[in-house]
Protein backbone atom coordinates (compact mmCIF):
# COMPACT_ATOMS: atom_id res chain seq x y z
CA UNK A 1 0.00 0.00 0.00
CA UNK A 2 1.05 3.59 -0.17
CA UNK A 3 1.88 5.64 2.88
CA UNK A 4 -1.76 7.40 2.19
CA UNK A 5 -4.19 4.37 1.76
CA UNK A 6 -6.75 4.62 -0.84
CA UNK A 7 -10.21 3.35 -1.06
CA UNK A 8 -13.02 3.91 -3.83
CA UNK A 9 -16.59 3.76 -2.02
CA UNK A 10 -19.52 3.16 -4.65
CA UNK A 11 -22.96 4.67 -3.20
CA UNK A 12 -20.52 7.02 -1.02
CA UNK A 13 -22.77 9.74 -1.06
CA UNK A 14 -25.73 7.17 0.85
CA UNK A 15 -27.00 5.90 3.79
CA UNK A 16 -24.50 3.21 4.85
CA UNK A 17 -21.60 4.72 2.15
CA UNK A 18 -21.68 8.07 3.95
CA UNK A 19 -20.45 6.30 7.00
CA UNK A 20 -18.31 4.40 5.15
CA UNK A 21 -16.60 7.50 4.35
CA UNK A 22 -16.61 8.91 7.40
CA UNK A 23 -14.41 5.82 9.17
CA UNK A 24 -11.88 6.03 6.04
CA UNK A 25 -10.88 9.58 6.54
CA UNK A 26 -11.10 8.95 10.17
CA UNK A 27 -8.46 6.23 10.04
CA UNK A 28 -5.92 8.45 7.29
CA UNK A 29 -7.21 7.10 3.91
CA UNK A 30 -8.28 9.18 0.61
CA UNK A 31 -11.29 8.61 -0.36
CA UNK A 32 -12.91 8.63 -3.79
CA UNK A 33 -16.82 8.46 -3.91
CA UNK A 34 -18.87 7.45 -7.06
CA UNK A 35 -22.60 8.15 -6.74
CA UNK A 36 -25.46 8.74 -9.31
CA UNK A 37 -27.51 10.77 -6.02
CA UNK A 38 -30.67 8.38 -7.21
CA UNK A 39 -30.83 7.73 -3.49
CA UNK A 40 -27.72 9.42 -2.11
CA UNK A 41 -27.44 12.74 -1.27
CA UNK A 42 -24.56 15.29 -1.42
CA UNK A 43 -26.01 16.70 2.28
CA UNK A 44 -24.82 13.16 3.48
CA UNK A 45 -20.73 14.27 2.73
CA UNK A 46 -20.63 18.12 2.87
CA UNK A 47 -18.93 17.92 6.50
CA UNK A 48 -15.82 17.00 3.87
CA UNK A 49 -15.96 19.66 1.35
CA UNK A 50 -12.79 21.11 2.29
CA UNK A 51 -10.90 17.83 2.44
CA UNK A 52 -8.68 17.26 -0.58
CA UNK A 53 -8.58 13.61 0.60
CA UNK A 54 -12.07 13.17 -0.38
CA UNK A 55 -13.42 13.37 -3.75
CA UNK A 56 -16.66 13.00 -5.40
CA UNK A 57 -18.02 11.77 -8.87
CA UNK A 58 -21.72 11.85 -10.14
CA UNK A 59 -21.70 8.80 -12.19
CA UNK A 60 -23.29 5.69 -11.85
CA UNK A 61 -21.04 2.78 -11.71
CA UNK A 62 -22.56 1.67 -14.65
CA UNK A 63 -20.36 3.94 -16.90
CA UNK A 64 -17.30 2.64 -15.36
CA UNK A 65 -14.44 1.44 -18.03
CA UNK A 66 -12.05 -0.99 -17.71
CA UNK A 67 -9.60 1.15 -17.26
CA UNK A 68 -11.19 3.71 -15.21
CA UNK A 69 -8.77 6.36 -14.02
CA UNK A 70 -10.99 5.99 -10.56
CA UNK A 71 -9.62 2.97 -9.28
CA UNK A 72 -6.31 4.02 -10.11
CA UNK A 73 -3.60 3.14 -7.47
CA UNK A 74 -6.67 2.66 -5.54
CA UNK A 75 -5.84 0.05 -2.27
CA UNK A 76 -9.79 -0.99 -1.14
CA UNK A 77 -12.93 -1.01 -2.84
CA UNK A 78 -16.06 -0.98 -0.91
CA UNK A 79 -18.94 -1.63 -3.11
CA UNK A 80 -22.19 -0.28 -1.63
CA UNK A 81 -23.86 1.16 -5.02
CA UNK A 82 -27.31 -0.26 -6.27
CA UNK A 83 -31.13 -0.14 -5.59
CA UNK A 84 -31.78 -0.63 -2.32
CA UNK A 85 -35.53 -0.40 -2.32
CA UNK A 86 -37.09 -3.90 -1.81
CA UNK A 87 -40.67 -3.10 -2.50
CA UNK A 88 -40.55 -1.95 -5.65
CA UNK A 89 -38.32 -4.35 -6.92
CA UNK A 90 -41.21 -6.11 -7.62
CA UNK A 91 -42.36 -3.56 -10.07
CA UNK A 92 -38.89 -3.08 -11.79
CA UNK A 93 -36.74 -6.15 -11.74
CA UNK A 94 -34.91 -5.57 -14.87
CA UNK A 95 -33.46 -1.94 -13.55
CA UNK A 96 -32.91 -4.32 -10.15
CA UNK A 97 -30.95 -6.60 -12.04
CA UNK A 98 -29.45 -3.67 -14.26
CA UNK A 99 -28.24 -1.71 -11.00
CA UNK A 100 -27.40 -4.74 -8.96
CA UNK A 101 -25.88 -7.17 -10.63
CA UNK A 102 -24.40 -5.36 -13.69
CA UNK A 103 -23.31 -2.62 -12.38
CA UNK A 104 -21.56 -4.55 -9.85
CA UNK A 105 -19.86 -6.52 -12.74
CA UNK A 106 -18.62 -2.90 -13.71
CA UNK A 107 -17.25 -2.85 -10.31
CA UNK A 108 -15.85 -6.01 -10.63
CA UNK A 109 -13.88 -5.44 -13.95
CA UNK A 110 -12.85 -1.54 -13.16
CA UNK A 111 -10.85 -3.39 -9.76
CA UNK A 112 -9.94 -6.15 -11.31
CA UNK A 113 -7.87 -3.86 -14.44
CA UNK A 114 -6.39 -1.50 -12.23
CA UNK A 115 -5.08 -4.60 -9.69
CA UNK A 116 -6.44 -3.34 -6.44
CA UNK A 117 -3.88 -3.59 -3.59
CA UNK A 118 -6.12 -4.54 -0.95
CA UNK A 119 -9.76 -5.55 -1.02
CA UNK A 120 -13.29 -5.23 -2.95
CA UNK A 121 -16.08 -5.60 -0.03
CA UNK A 122 -19.68 -6.51 -1.33
CA UNK A 123 -22.42 -5.03 0.56
CA UNK A 124 -24.26 -8.34 0.32
CA UNK A 125 -27.77 -8.70 1.78
CA UNK A 126 -29.18 -11.32 4.19
CA UNK A 127 -32.50 -11.06 2.00
CA UNK A 128 -31.04 -13.46 0.20
CA UNK A 129 -31.70 -16.17 3.05
CA UNK A 130 -35.72 -15.58 2.91
CA UNK A 131 -37.53 -17.39 5.29
CA UNK A 132 -34.61 -18.84 6.74
CA UNK A 133 -33.83 -20.72 10.05
CA UNK A 134 -32.53 -18.68 13.29
CA UNK A 135 -30.14 -17.17 14.50
CA UNK A 136 -28.69 -17.61 10.41
CA UNK A 137 -25.32 -18.85 9.83
CA UNK A 138 -23.63 -18.19 6.30
CA UNK A 139 -24.11 -21.92 5.14
CA UNK A 140 -27.86 -21.65 5.32
CA UNK A 141 -29.82 -22.24 2.21
CA UNK A 142 -30.19 -19.47 0.21
CA UNK A 143 -33.89 -18.90 -0.75
CA UNK A 144 -34.39 -15.43 -1.74
CA UNK A 145 -38.07 -14.12 -2.20
CA UNK A 146 -38.69 -11.32 -4.53
CA UNK A 147 -35.91 -9.31 -7.03
CA UNK A 148 -34.44 -7.39 -5.05
CA UNK A 149 -32.85 -10.16 -2.52
CA UNK A 150 -32.26 -12.23 -6.29
CA UNK A 151 -30.36 -9.44 -7.72
CA UNK A 152 -28.30 -8.59 -4.27
CA UNK A 153 -27.45 -11.93 -4.38
CA UNK A 154 -26.23 -12.75 -7.60
CA UNK A 155 -24.40 -9.44 -7.44
CA UNK A 156 -22.61 -11.49 -4.26
CA UNK A 157 -21.64 -14.48 -6.92
CA UNK A 158 -20.42 -12.31 -9.52
CA UNK A 159 -17.76 -11.10 -6.87
CA UNK A 160 -16.96 -14.62 -6.36
CA UNK A 161 -16.61 -15.84 -9.10
CA UNK A 162 -14.19 -12.65 -10.39
CA UNK A 163 -12.65 -14.13 -7.19
CA UNK A 164 -12.18 -17.77 -8.74
CA UNK A 165 -11.64 -16.67 -12.47
CA UNK A 166 -9.50 -13.73 -11.91
CA UNK A 167 -8.03 -13.94 -8.24
CA UNK A 168 -9.63 -10.59 -7.29
CA UNK A 169 -9.50 -10.45 -3.76
CA UNK A 170 -13.12 -10.45 -2.81
CA UNK A 171 -15.01 -10.26 0.75
CA UNK A 172 -18.30 -10.05 1.09
CA UNK A 173 -20.47 -8.34 4.23
CA UNK A 174 -24.33 -9.61 4.25
CA UNK A 175 -26.12 -6.68 6.03
CA UNK A 176 -28.83 -7.33 8.47
CA UNK A 177 -30.75 -4.65 9.47
CA UNK A 178 -29.01 -1.46 9.22
CA UNK A 179 -30.14 1.70 10.66
CA UNK A 180 -29.00 5.52 11.89
CA UNK A 181 -28.32 8.79 10.55
CA UNK A 182 -28.72 9.50 6.96
CA UNK A 183 -30.82 6.19 6.28
CA UNK A 184 -32.74 6.56 2.77
CA UNK A 185 -35.54 8.96 2.16
CA UNK A 186 -36.19 8.77 -1.41
CA UNK A 187 -40.04 8.54 -2.38
CA UNK A 188 -40.03 5.21 -2.59
CA UNK A 189 -42.34 2.74 0.30
CA UNK A 190 -39.57 0.95 2.20
CA UNK A 191 -37.78 0.93 5.52
CA UNK A 192 -39.15 1.21 8.97
CA UNK A 193 -37.16 3.77 10.08
CA UNK A 194 -37.93 6.31 7.51
CA UNK A 195 -41.19 5.52 7.71
CA UNK A 196 -42.00 5.96 11.21
CA UNK A 197 -39.51 9.18 10.98
CA UNK A 198 -41.48 10.72 8.89
CA UNK A 199 -44.50 9.86 10.48
CA UNK A 200 -43.66 10.98 13.98
CA UNK A 201 -42.68 14.05 12.85
CA UNK A 202 -45.75 14.53 11.14
CA UNK A 203 -47.72 13.46 14.24
CA UNK A 204 -49.32 11.14 12.54
CA UNK A 205 -49.69 7.14 13.51
CA UNK A 206 -47.13 4.54 13.58
CA UNK A 207 -47.83 2.36 10.13
CA UNK A 208 -47.19 -1.21 11.98
CA UNK A 209 -46.74 -4.67 9.98
CA UNK A 210 -48.96 -7.60 10.85
CA UNK A 211 -48.96 -7.36 14.76
CA UNK A 212 -45.70 -5.79 15.64
CA UNK A 213 -44.34 -9.06 16.86
CA UNK A 214 -42.15 -9.51 14.25
CA UNK A 215 -38.21 -8.85 15.18
CA UNK A 216 -35.61 -7.79 13.19
CA UNK A 217 -31.49 -7.90 13.89
CA UNK A 218 -30.98 -3.91 13.26
CA UNK A 219 -27.40 -2.87 13.53
CA UNK A 220 -26.30 0.61 13.77
CA UNK A 221 -24.88 1.55 10.80
CA UNK A 222 -21.12 2.82 12.01
CA UNK A 223 -20.90 -0.27 13.46
CA UNK A 224 -21.87 -1.49 9.80
CA UNK A 225 -19.27 0.66 8.51
CA UNK A 226 -16.87 -0.70 11.09
CA UNK A 227 -17.35 -4.40 9.65
CA UNK A 228 -16.94 -3.44 6.53
CA UNK A 229 -12.72 -1.89 6.89
CA UNK A 230 -12.16 -5.26 9.34
CA UNK A 231 -13.31 -7.15 6.07
CA UNK A 232 -11.19 -5.10 3.99
CA UNK A 233 -7.79 -4.82 6.26
CA UNK A 234 -8.28 -9.01 7.04
CA UNK A 235 -5.66 -11.48 5.56
CA UNK A 236 -8.35 -13.67 4.86
CA UNK A 237 -10.12 -13.62 1.46
CA UNK A 238 -13.00 -14.96 -0.40
CA UNK A 239 -15.10 -14.81 2.39
CA UNK A 240 -18.80 -14.10 3.37
CA UNK A 241 -19.67 -12.81 6.59
CA UNK A 242 -22.65 -12.27 8.23
CA UNK A 243 -23.13 -8.42 10.48
CA UNK A 244 -25.80 -8.13 12.60
CA UNK A 245 -26.54 -6.77 15.99
CA UNK A 246 -27.29 -10.90 17.00
CA UNK A 247 -30.28 -9.44 19.16
CA UNK A 248 -33.09 -8.63 17.57
CA UNK A 249 -35.73 -6.41 18.50
CA UNK A 250 -39.31 -6.04 17.69
CA UNK A 251 -41.51 -3.17 15.50
CA UNK A 252 -43.19 -2.76 18.91
CA UNK A 253 -40.00 -2.22 20.91
CA UNK A 254 -39.16 0.17 18.15
CA UNK A 255 -42.15 1.83 18.08
CA UNK A 256 -42.11 2.43 22.27
CA UNK A 257 -39.16 4.06 21.96
CA UNK A 258 -40.14 6.30 19.52
CA UNK A 259 -43.31 7.07 21.17
CA UNK A 260 -46.39 7.81 19.49
CA UNK A 261 -50.05 6.04 18.61
CA UNK A 262 -50.35 3.16 15.99
CA UNK A 263 -52.20 2.09 13.39
CA UNK A 264 -51.84 -1.50 12.15
CA UNK A 265 -51.51 -2.82 8.40
CA UNK A 266 -51.41 -6.38 6.91
CA UNK A 267 -48.11 -8.67 7.13
CA UNK A 268 -46.67 -8.68 4.24
CA UNK A 269 -46.30 -12.22 2.01
CA UNK A 270 -42.71 -13.62 1.79
CA UNK A 271 -41.20 -11.50 5.06
CA UNK A 272 -39.88 -13.30 7.62
CA UNK A 273 -41.00 -12.87 11.08
CA UNK A 274 -37.45 -12.98 12.73
CA UNK A 275 -34.18 -11.89 10.94
CA UNK A 276 -31.21 -12.64 13.83
CA UNK A 277 -27.76 -12.71 12.22
CA UNK A 278 -25.33 -15.73 13.92
CA UNK A 279 -22.51 -13.52 14.07
CA UNK A 280 -19.79 -16.44 15.20
CA UNK A 281 -17.96 -15.81 11.70
CA UNK A 282 -17.49 -12.72 12.09
CA UNK A 283 -16.47 -12.00 15.57
CA UNK A 284 -13.98 -14.95 15.47
CA UNK A 285 -12.80 -14.01 12.03
CA UNK A 286 -12.51 -10.17 12.15
CA UNK A 287 -12.77 -9.71 15.78
CA UNK A 288 -15.98 -7.38 15.06
CA UNK A 289 -18.58 -7.16 17.51
CA UNK A 290 -21.48 -4.22 17.92
CA UNK A 291 -20.67 -1.57 19.91
CA UNK A 292 -24.11 1.02 20.18
CA UNK A 293 -27.72 -0.63 21.39
CA UNK A 294 -30.60 -0.24 19.98
CA UNK A 295 -31.52 2.51 22.82
CA UNK A 296 -28.61 4.47 21.70
CA UNK A 297 -28.87 4.04 18.00
CA UNK A 298 -32.86 5.33 18.24
CA UNK A 299 -31.77 8.07 20.59
CA UNK A 300 -28.82 9.13 18.18
CA UNK A 301 -31.68 8.58 15.54
CA UNK A 302 -34.25 11.11 17.04
CA UNK A 303 -31.33 13.25 17.97
CA UNK A 304 -31.35 14.28 14.07
CA UNK A 305 -35.11 14.06 13.07
CA UNK A 306 -34.68 17.09 11.07
CA UNK A 307 -32.93 15.07 8.63
CA UNK A 308 -36.39 13.36 7.27
CA UNK A 309 -38.28 16.38 7.02
CA UNK A 310 -38.01 16.01 3.03
CA UNK A 311 -38.94 12.13 3.30
CA UNK A 312 -42.35 11.05 1.93
CA UNK A 313 -45.16 11.05 4.28
CA UNK A 314 -46.74 7.17 4.35
CA UNK A 315 -49.99 6.01 5.47
CA UNK A 316 -52.58 2.98 5.31
CA UNK A 317 -53.81 3.54 2.09
CA UNK A 318 -50.74 5.02 0.47
CA UNK A 319 -48.45 2.02 1.62
CA UNK A 320 -51.91 -0.48 0.70
CA UNK A 321 -51.69 1.36 -3.07
CA UNK A 322 -47.31 1.22 -3.07
CA UNK A 323 -47.94 -2.40 -2.14
CA UNK A 324 -50.29 -4.27 -4.36
CA UNK A 325 -48.53 -5.57 -6.99
CA UNK A 326 -46.16 -6.86 -3.91
CA UNK A 327 -49.22 -8.63 -2.43
CA UNK A 328 -50.21 -9.96 -5.60
CA UNK A 329 -47.25 -11.85 -7.04
CA UNK A 330 -45.63 -12.84 -3.54
CA UNK A 331 -49.43 -13.97 -2.27
CA UNK A 332 -49.66 -16.11 -5.05
CA UNK A 333 -46.47 -17.71 -4.60
CA UNK A 334 -47.18 -18.41 -1.30
CA UNK A 335 -49.70 -20.11 -2.16
CA UNK A 336 -48.05 -22.22 -4.85
CA UNK A 337 -45.65 -23.30 -2.86
CA UNK A 338 -47.97 -25.10 -0.63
Amino acid sequence: MSSTPVAVVTGGAGFIGSHMVDLLVERGYAVRVIDNLVGGREANLAHHGSDSNVSFENRDIRTLTDDDPLFAGVDHVFHFAGIGDIVPSIDAPSEYMSVNVQGTVRVLEAARHAGIGGRLVYAASSSCYGLADVPTREDYAIAPQYPYALSKYMGEQSAFHWRAVYGLPVNSIRIFNAYGARSRTSGAYGAVFGVFLKQKLAGRPFTVVGDGTQTRDFCYVTDVARGFLSAAETDSVGRCYNLGAGKPQSVNRLVELLDGEVEYIPKRPGEPNCTWADISRVTEELGWLPEISFEDGVSRILDNISYWEDAPLWDASSIADATQTWFAHLSDAEEGAR
